[in-house]
């Protein structure tokens, strides 16, 4: 999919070595992934018919974690902020633009009581929402290697389990917004493993070890 490279070079050389500074579990490979996920998105809802624009897709999910360095309670607001600061976006997009861009970084966190205001805000919520059961026992080991290292090993195992059944079990906090992405699937995937005990912990001994590992 094509967007403005004036754009692109911009935030590939100024926005996303921001993402360098942030926890393991939301550097510049996610981000990189949510473009990605966007820009899917993007371009199954052109063939339906819908005027979505790419370049602000692409925009949002990389400006969409920046507030992190703010603090993760308030990351989405900062992330709106950074966004409607930023002079260097009034190259490409009008202030109307700009707002919109800035609402669906607000909008984007998955623990939101409100649905996104726009399908930008429904696209970014839903590529953030990036559901490979591998990937995402992972994010949250290494969240909590990052932020609780005081916690033993069957604390960080309890503190995940916990998290994934907040989220993603069924009745959890997560939304999905768009039916025929692959996330439908792979959440029913994902609440299996959940349900799975023994397999759950197989998969947390392994990833966990090779965490630890790399960071001793």
């Amino acid at each position: 999919m094509n967007i403005n490279p004036e754009l692109q070079q911009y935030i590939e050389n100024e926005i996303l070595p921001r993402y360098d500074h942030h926890d393991a579990a939301h550097r510049r490979d996610h981000a990189h992934t949510v473009i990605e996920q966007s820009l899917m998105i993007v371009g199954n809802l052109q063939q339906e018919g819908h005027h979505v624009d790419a370049d602000m897709a692409y925009t949002i999910a990389a400006y969409h974690d920046t507030g992190l360095s703010e603090g993760r309670d308030i990351h989405h607001l900062a992330s709106g902020r950074i966004i409607r600061n930023d002079q260097r976006l009034r190259q490409w997009f009008t202030p109307q633009q700009i707002e919109v861009m800035a609402q669906a970084a607000e909008d984007h966190r998955a623990s939101a009581k409100q649905e996104p205001r726009s399908i930008y805000g429904r696209i970014v919520a839903e590529a953030d929402r990036v559901i490979v059961p591998e990937v995402i026992v992972q994010r949250t080991i290494q969240f909590g290697l990052d932020h609780y290292p005081e916690l033993t090993t069957e604390e960080h195992y309890r503190r995940m389990v916990q998290h994934l059944k907040e989220k993603y079990g069924p009745g959890g906090y997560l939304q999905l917004y768009f039916p025929h992405s692959p996330n439908a699937k792979r959440l029913a995937d994902l609440r299996q493993l959940i349900g799975n005990e023994k397999e759950l912990r197989l998969l947390f001994n392994i990833i966990y070890t090779r965490l630890t590992a790399e960071n001793a």
